[in-house]
């Protein structure tokens, strides 16, 4: 049953999305792209994936999408992600993480989709030290963590009631770009260190800020466990069959196990890139100062193996997609 699946993906066209996507269609799979292109690329579509422009806020859209193409799979990403904006702009953060998963789960009533991968953030946790597993009470510190697990329990809520399994997948930090070398993150307004990294090494001078250099941990700076976007598309492949095939929902994080502080990935970066300027600024509101996956369960379940577990090569995918989009896409 699982090879027949027809596959919506909202946010299909995002960075994390277009991964997902593009290891769908190698695996022969049916996929349907909903997106509104707010964040996502029309450069990023799969050619072999069917795109709907739509937005997650349209419960109309969504539930024609859905009926029309006969999903039976949905693998939802569309959000809003940046942190600091979720402080600003709370109600528009609300109404298109929450509102819009509410939408999706009400879209799929009566219909043919059993199963809802979701994509969570592991910013639902809080404050935590160190490494912390999916048994860890929710405690959002940001607006942005508070939608995504309002999102879960909308998910876990709407399942009984609809009969559908999920798979729910709290992502550490998420960086790299595929192996194809067809696509990586664009969008650069959401502060992710690796991204901004990746822009400053096209740089002639280029300029690091590091937030906060007195958070209690080693050496002052955050502590991250970073993920290659390929290993995590791969999860979400491994997820979603497994759901499938098990009829038994699950929660999962999303990482490697290992915590990096800011410094030192800045310090692996200094190595590829002379000349760069360091700026220590004052720290963001409600960033956490220390956390990292316990990956036991994800492990466990879904035999998952990392391949792409090398912060340089992470580092270095994450330039050489940066150096690429310079020359290519954003002159055009």
């Amino acid at each position: 049953m699982y090879n027949k699946n027809k596959i919506l993906i909202t946010g299909g066209a995002g960075y994390i999305g277009s991964h997902i996507v593009e290891l769908l269609i190698k695996n022969n799979k049916k996929v349907f792209i909903f997106d509104n292109l707010i964040t996502g690329y029309k450069k990023l579509i799969n050619k072999k994936a069917k795109f709907i422009r739509g937005d997650i806020k349209n419960l109309s859209k969504l539930s024609k999408t859905i009926k029309e193409n006969n999903i039976n799979s949905v693998i939802h990403l569309a959000a809003y992600l940046n942190i600091n904006e979720s402080e600003k702009y709370k109600k528009k953060y609300y109404k298109n993480n929450v509102g819009g998963t509410l939408n999706l789960v009400k879209a799929c009533r009566g219909t043919n989709v059993k199963n809802i991968v979701f994509s969570s953030s592991c910013s639902i946790y809080g404050n935590t030290k160190g490494s912390v597993d999916e048994r860890k009470k929710p405690n959002p510190k940001s607006y942005y963590a508070f939608t995504k697990y309002k999102s879960e329990e909308i998910i876990k809520k709407y399942s009984k009631k609809y009969n559908f399994r999920y798979g729910i997948l709290r992502y550490f930090n998420v960086a790299g770009a595929s192996k194809s070398g067809k696509i990586g993150e664009i969008e650069k307004s959401h502060g992710h260190l690796i991204k901004n990294l990746a822009i400053q090494s096209t740089k002639l001078n280029p300029k690091v800020n590091i937030f906060g250099n007195n958070y209690n941990t080693r050496d002052g700076t955050c502590i991250r466990d970073y993920i290659h976007v390929s290993d995590l598309a791969e999860i979400h492949i491994l997820a979603l069959k497994k759901i499938s095939n098990n009829k038994k929902s699950l929660i999962l994080n999303c990482g490697y196990g290992k915590g990096y502080s800011v410094k030192e990935i800045v310090d692996i970066f200094l190595k590829i890139k002379k000349n760069v300027v360091i700026r220590y600024q004052k720290k963001r509101r409600n960033d956490i100062a220390h956390i990292y996956a316990n990956i036991t369960k994800l492990k466990k379940i879904l035999k998952w193996k990392p391949k792409y577990n090398n912060i340089y090569l992470i580092l270095k995918s994450a330039i050489k997609w940066e150096k690429k989009i310079n020359k290519k896409f954003l002159n055009v």
